[in-house]
């Protein structure tokens, strides 16, 4: 759903699962820091405030957001979590780089998802103008941190609840 129809924030807090028992990473890419801050600070609020506990909310930074598919990779790999967030942003300039990096991103994340029995979930905005991504890290529509941050608990409660069956 186009994000003018939906704003990212919006959720119905009695369909989130309690995230208590959930250890959470977030890979956060430091180019357009202003924007993967924003997000951070958004996922790392609604984690806390559906149970999730600090201590189990691992937070590390990598310079790009292509590197956000190593960064994840190596998160899962060494520090035993549920789930990963990816958080990157890319502004289409005037050259095929978006194209190349918001594939690539898209592709890494989609294999790290089939690859392991961890959820990956992509928070890599992909916009023309620095406004559309200010107005979905915390602007008029809403911030993309929250939508990643439900659908990492989300997920993390549909995998457990289909091994037991």
């Amino acid at each position: 759903m186009a994000t003018a129809y939906h704003n990212l924030s919006s959720y119905d807090p009695a369909k989130v699962p309690d995230g208590s028992e959930m250890k959470i990473g977030i890979v956060v890419s430091e180019w357009n820091d202003k924007i993967t801050n924003a997000l951070l600070d958004g996922a790392y609020k609604t984690l806390v405030k559906h149970g999730v506990k600090e201590e189990n909310i691992v937070v590390d930074f990598v310079p790009g957001s292509f590197e956000l598919i190593f960064g994840a990779k190596h998160l899962v790999e060494n520090k035993g979590l549920d789930a990963v967030i990816a958080f990157g942003c890319v502004v289409r300039g005037d050259t095929p780089h978006f194209d190349y990096v918001c594939s690539g991103v898209t592709q890494g994340i989609a294999d790290m998802n089939i690859r392991y029995d961890v959820p990956f979930i992509f928070g890599l905005l992909t916009t023309d103008t620095m406004q559309q991504a200010e107005d979905r890290a915390g602007g008029k529509h809403g911030n993309k941190g929250d939508e990643c941050a439900i659908a990492a608990i989300k997920m993390i409660d549909f995998y457990r609840r289909n091994l037991s069956e």
